[in-house]
C-alpha cells in the first residue's frame, strides 16, 4: 500500500518509508502447532472459588508450579514475572506466550458466563 494512501482508522500518525500492510494467512492450531522448549501448560477453571489455574509442566510430564487467580492478566503477568526473576525460560517462543494469553482469556470468559472451558 503506498504511504500516501491513508488508513481511515489511524489518526495523526506518520508512516515510515518502509510502511506496508502484511496479509496474514489463516493459522491452524493443530497443523501449525509447535512445542516450546521451555514448558507446556494445562489450564483449569475452579468454579468453587471462581479462579483459573495454570499448571506449568516440564517435558517429563511433571507439574512444576500452579498459578491461580481471578483474571487472565493477573495470572500471565505473575507467570512471566516468576519465570523471569528466576531465569526459568519457560516461555521461549512469543507464539507460546500469545497462546497462553488467548486461552486464559477464553477460560476467564467461560468462568464469567458459566459455560464449560476446553483448552485447545
Amino acid at each position: 500500500m503506498p504511504v500516501s494512501k491513508k488508513l481511515s482508522w489511524i489518526k495523526n500518525k506518520k508512516f515510515s518509508k518502509s510502511f506496508e500492510v502484511i496479509k496474514c494467512e489463516s493459522h491452524d492450531p493443530y497443523k501449525d502447532y509447535f512445542a516450546d522448549n521451555g514448558c507446556y501448560v494445562l489450564i483449569k477453571i475452579y468454579r468453587e472459588n471462581n479462579q483459573i489455574g495454570v499448571a506449568v509442566c516440564n517435558y517429563k510430564n511433571e507439574i512444576l508450579k500452579e498459578f491461580r487467580g481471578l483474571k487472565s492478566q493477573d495470572i500471565y503477568t505473575k507467570i512471566f514475572e516468576y519465570s523471569k526473576t528466576r531465569n526459568l525460560k519457560w516461555f521461549t517462543e512469543l507464539q507460546h506466550a500469545a497462546y497462553l494469553g488467548k486461552e486464559l482469556k477464553k477460560a476467564e470468559m467461560c468462568l464469567v458466563i458459566g459455560c464449560d472451558y476446553y483448552q485447545e
